[in-house]
């Protein structure tokens, strides 16, 4: 994250920009925050990259976006492709994205990696469901949250597609080490076997640190994935694992495994380790370190020049009572010497604060 530049808007559909989070071709993802206090990543488009045809598509985009929801994908907040500039907010996820968490922390271990395949391709599941492709999945695309991680930057990826459709047939549109052949070919009809590629070679980057091909150009890099002679570099990779993905990034589309199916073996995986699926979660979702939460600094209220002196409350003071240490009791000589000695008891501040209240209501207080 870093501080918004002196040329960034300072809101955006009713949300006030906190700070950005990220830039890429499509434009600008702000950390947003509602009136309320509610925050979201704001993604603000490129005008350029929408002429009306284009505009039509997203407002379609966006209203399937409405209807999809699932524990593992960024929940959609609002939109409006009418604006200038034109912007989408979905579910602020706080933590890492999967190429950062690699690059800090290292790479996973095979439950940890099988686990997060199987929740991802439950996740794209939930998707594609609803009549969408992600068409550029990818690490930087998968946040690491507490609670599971979660899939963002679903239906944006058709924007640019539709846009250099129209302008430089043949471009290619997403990352390309993550894509598919057939979407590196320049393709555009795609389908769900795209998806399980991109999938394949996250899961591939998370236990590895590398992708299937690699190259000092994307040039090179996409020769390399369209060459049906070129195997994937699995190099590293478990060998439990090394079945499932080599299908997953098969060159022929209709030679991948389907989502539940990806599912289902990963989970045998998590089982051959003898572990149960939610274990396997739960060790995943432990590696995942707590990010500081960025939040607006706090406005002063109207006509407010000075901030009241603070008065202790009833609370605070029996709090503050409770540090001391209070004395204990004479003890009475016990019929037992060997026997435990009594200890002094003393009432916890709740309790002395209600006797307080009672004591008030006994002098007279009116109910």
């Amino acid at each position: 994250m870093e501080p918004l530049r002196d040329d960034d808007p300072t809101t955006i559909g009713g949300y006030a920009l906190v700070c950005r989070i990220g830039d890429g071709g499509m434009g600008q993802v702000f950390l947003g925050e509602s009136p309320a206090g509610h925050q979201a990543a704001v993604k603000v488009i490129k005008p350029s990259i929408l002429d009306e045809d284009t505009r039509v598509r997203f407002r379609s985009e966006v209203e399937s976006l409405r209807t999809v929801y699932g524990p593992f994908v960024a929940a959609f907040v609002g939109a409006d492709a009418d604006a200038d500039p034109p912007w989408l907010a979905v579910e602020y996820v706080n933590g890492p994205d999967l190429r950062s968490f690699v690059a800090d922390y290292g790479t996973l271990p095979l439950v940890e990696t099988a686990s997060l395949g199987a929740l991802l391709a439950e996740g794209l599941g939930t998707v594609h469901e609803a009549g969408l492709l992600h068409r550029d999945l990818k690490p930087q695309n998968i946040l690491l949250a507490a609670y599971g991680p979660k899939v963002i930057d679903f239906g944006l990826a058709v924007l640019a597609e539709r846009r250099t459709a129209l302008t430089a047939t043949g471009f290619v549109v997403g990352s390309v080490l993550c894509m598919p052949p057939e979407q590196a070919r320049g393709e555009h009809q795609l389908d769900r076997s795209a998806d399980v590629y991109g999938l394949g070679a996250s899961l591939l980057f998370a236990a590895t640190g590398h992708y299937p091909y690699e190259g000092r150009t994307w040039q090179a890099v996409a020769l390399n994935i369209e060459d049906p002679a070129v195997p994937p570099d699995l190099t590293g990779l478990p060998s439990e694992l090394r079945p499932l993905v080599t299908e997953m990034l098969a060159a022929d589309p209709c030679a991948r495994p389907t989502l539940p199916e990806v599912t289902e073996r990963l989970v045998r995986v998590i089982r051959g380790q003898g572990l149960t699926a939610f274990q396997a979660k739960r060790r995943l979702t432990d590696r995942t370190p707590e990010l500081a939460l960025p939040q607006l600094p706090p406005q002063p209220s109207a006509g407010a020049d000075t901030v009241p002196p603070y008065t202790p409350a009833v609370l605070d003071v029996a709090a503050e009572e409770d540090d001391e240490q209070a004395p204990a009791p004479e003890p009475d000589e016990p019929d037992d010497p060997d026997g435990p000695r009594p200890v002094g008891v003393r009432p916890s501040a709740p309790l002395r604060i209600a006797e307080r209240i009672r004591a008030g209501y006994a002098r007279g207080a009116r109910f």
